[in-house]
């Protein structure tokens, strides 16, 4: 009967793969495009929001620029898109910026791309996660004093889902992302139909006034808002790298594939998102980061929370707020932005465990769990997302200040990067084709190099002081952490290097065996260590009570014993200290010799019993581990409990019989035999 944890693990995760059916997991690219990309086409969906809070800070006028600013943050969208594309087919290995990076600029520049990428990815799933919440409160506003739980809820069914594997998850996500597209392109249809036909809708809030939080801003000042919006919008290029990470998850051709999807990912998100800025402006959207600011605006501003931009522009162009279709809207928009969540859960793991392959980060993050999946790496991130959003009160507004600034390090660098790998591709190149092939792609990562690292400057200078400064923090100190690790790989490969010495035998085997009571484990291990044929054997006991003691000598003498016994005194009545300073003492008698200790130990098939045995025995193997040339034995002793772990039930895989496999059978019974002694059937 399995174990009550291990029948839920099948019913969350479900039955584990096999490893050689690793290619049925990979992706074709209807399926890669909501796996991959989700995250900034879901962008589209907040992207516009942040541009027009940050100029409502000066007011109504400034809402004007938002056009303006909004068509920067396309071009460099496109130009970023374009650039990455360049990347998935010189580097289809998966390793995306963080490879990049590292072949062409060293190490130290591949560890900076890292840790960025990893922050970028843990602020795309709690980011994605809040936005996604704060859509379900503006369709549903009696909602808002769950908030955090409504975060943290999705966080783990987005883990689950996760752990059941990449393609399955992708399966169930793919519906949701492709219906939120239909229905902002139908939002944005019907928008601009009804702007031609003379009746432009109207946003809720179009006559609502701003309050400016600075009135009359201008030189400097203007400029740093503007910036500082332009910064803002820039959410809507997180996630594009995902696709250049999970390159060998796509069917082959691999990086072909890759490309092809990168496209259509770029096209839809700036269609989208230059739709809905458009939309903004025609509906007359405002917004507020302090909603008391908003005068004019209906219901207590203390509590009540506003609507989304696109909720309002739903609500304008689908005739109300109590329309199906705004409803439906409501509804993809909040999914797609939790699922956007999604992107940052295959590339984050994805990332790990290249990393952890390259010795930067713990080993365990390489393996692939049950369902072919990085689950370490997927359970790491849903934690450390699940403890900002606890952090910062599941506010979007507070989160997204720690956002953007890792994606564009890494859009940096990767594209710097990509710079000098043309340079070293041009050197070698010998046709004229090839030549012009090869400047014109260092042309477009040049471009996108010094684009991207302008962002970069304004993103630091505009958020430094909205909590962008944590990130400059957190990027340092997990690259002096990654750097420790591989220190410490590197000294563990060299202190084992095999040489002459480790293969001399020891001079002598001291075989000790300890006892308590004279029972069937005692005598299991005795007669274990005895096979071994040490040089001398010894069994150990420590005197914590007298009278068990001498018990214990009475039945040693009586069953006449073998091996003699020795009784260690512990006037402290402790068990570890004297049997450590027993071997320790042998140890000395000959430096070349080596002490086995033999312990015999309880297996239990419950877990609540073993917290009633084998404390001691773990006390004393814990210590007995620091001790060189002592060898420690477990010989085990299986109580009834564990009949119910039987490991020789094993039930059968799919596809095992076909293959020819079998799995734990039982001994043939006779009773199953017929003549000739065959198995009936």
């Amino acid at each position: 009967m399995p174990a009550p944890t291990s029948s839920l693990k099948r019913l969350v995760v479900g039955r584990p793969f096999r490893s050689d059916t690793l290619g049925e997991t990979l992706l074709p690219k209807w399926l890669a495009l909501p796996v991959f990309a989700s995250d900034p086409l879901s962008s589209v969906a907040y992207a516009t929001q942040e541009i027009l809070l940050i100029l409502s800070i000066g007011g109504l006028a400034y809402l004007t620029l938002a056009p303006w600013i909004g068509l920067a943050v396309a071009v460099l969208l496109t130009v970023v898109v374009v650039s990455y594309r360049q990347v998935v087919r010189a580097y289809p290995s998966g390793g995306g910026s963080y490879e990049v990076a590292s072949k062409n600029l060293g190490s130290s520049a591949g560890l900076v791309v890292a840790g960025a990428l990893m922050v970028d990815y843990i602020m795309t799933v709690a980011v994605s996660v809040a936005s996604g919440v704060d859509n379900i409160i503006s369709a549903v506003p009696q909602l808002n004093g769950h908030r955090i739980g409504l975060d943290i809820g999705f966080i783990v069914l987005l883990t689950a889902m996760n752990l059941r594997g990449i393609r399955e998850s992708g399966r169930t996500f793919a519906i949701p992302t492709y219906l939120f597209i239909g229905g902002v392109m139908l939002m944005i249809v019907l928008g601009f139909g009804q702007l031609a036909a003379g009746h432009a809708p109207v946003a809720e809030s179009a006559g609502y006034d701003v309050r400016p939080e600075q009135a009359g801003l201008t030189g400097l000042a203007l400029v740093f808002l503007l910036l500082r919006s332009f910064s803002s919008g820039c959410t809507a290029l997180t996630g594009v790298e995902a696709i250049s990470n999970g390159v060998p998850a796509f069917r082959k051709p691999k990086s072909a594939n890759a490309a092809r999807t990168m496209t259509a990912m770029g096209a839809i998100a700036v269609v989208m998102f230059g739709g809905i800025t458009a939309l903004a402006m025609v509906s007359g959207v405002k917004i507020a980061e302090n909603t008391c600011d908003l005068t004019g605006f209906r219901g207590n501003c203390a509590s009540a929370p506003q609507r989304t931009v696109i909720s309002q522009i739903a609500a304008a162009v689908f005739g109300g707020d109590h329309a199906v279709l705004f409803y439906f809207l409501q509804a993809t928009t909040a999914l797609i932005l939790i699922l956007a969540a999604n992107t940052a859960f295959n590339g984050f793991p994805l990332l790990a465990s290249i990393l952890a392959q390259d010795r930067f980060l713990p080993r365990q993050l390489h393996t692939r769990g049950d369902r072919l999946a990085f689950s370490n790496g997927i359970i790491a991130l849903a934690l450390v997302a699940g403890i900002l959003i606890f952090a910062f009160d599941g506010s979007t507004t507070r989160l997204i200040q720690l956002y953007i600034l890792g994606v564009f390090t890494s859009f940096t660098l990767c594209q710097a990067g990509m710079v000098r790998h043309w340079n070293r591709e041009l050197a070698t190149a010998a046709e004229a084709r090839q030549r012009r092939l090869i400047r014109r792609s260092r042309l477009i990562n040049a471009l996108g190099a010094v684009l991207t690292a302008i962002v970069l400057v304004v993103v630091l200078i505009t958020k430094f002081t909205h909590g962008a400064y944590l990130v400059v923090i957190a990027i340092p100190v997990l690259w002096v952490m990654m750097r420790a690790i591989h220190r410490h790989y590197r000294h563990v490969r060299e202190e084992l290097q095999a040489d002459d010495e480790s293969e001399l035998l020891p001079s002598r085997v001291h075989a000790v065996v300890l006892v308590s009571t004279l029972h069937k484990p005692g005598q299991r291990a005795i007669a274990f260590a005895r096979a071994t044929r040490p040089d001398t054997l010894a069994a150990i006991t420590v005197n914590v009570d007298d009278a068990d003691t001498r018990a214990l000598q009475r039945q040693w003498e009586q069953r006449d014993m073998k091996i003699p016994l020795k009784v260690l005194e512990s006037p402290y009545r402790e068990i570890t200290r004297p049997v450590v300073a027993h071997v320790k003492n042998l140890r000395r008698a000959g430096p070349r010799d080596v002490v086995c200790v033999y312990i015999p130990e309880y297996v239990v098939g419950r877990w609540w019993e073993n917290l009633l045995h084998n404390q001691s025995s773990l006390r004393l193997k814990g210590r007995l581990l620091f001790e060189p040339g002592v060898m420690v034995t477990s010989v085990p002793w299986q109580l009834h409990s564990t009949g119910r772990r039987d490991l020789q039930r094993v039930r059968p895989l799919p596809g095992d019989t076909r293959r020819g496999i079998t799995r734990g059978r039982r001994a043939p019974d006779p009773a199953d035999a017929g003549c000739g002694g065959e198995f009936r059937r």
